[in-house]
């Protein structure tokens, strides 16, 4: 798999705007402990945050075009 630049630079600023969307909501608007409260466990609370970040990111760098 060749890795580009450009996709990969369009990937990372999602991930670096997103993953600070999600810090910003999770520890300030929806407070983590609240998270782990509703869904009852924290492993799941993690697992699912690690995919709201990875997931979208993946998918920016898999459907940016190549010049």
């Amino acid at each position: 798999m060749i890795l580009k630049k450009r996709k990969i630079k369009y990937a990372a600023i999602f991930f670096l705007c997103w993953f600070a969307l999600l810090v910003f909501l999770v520890d300030g608007v929806l407070k983590f402990q609240t998270l782990v409260d509703f869904f009852g466990s924290y492993i799941l609370v993690e697992i699912a945050l690690l995919l709201l970040v990875i997931l979208p990111t993946w998918t920016v760098y898999k459907f940016t075009e190549e010049r």
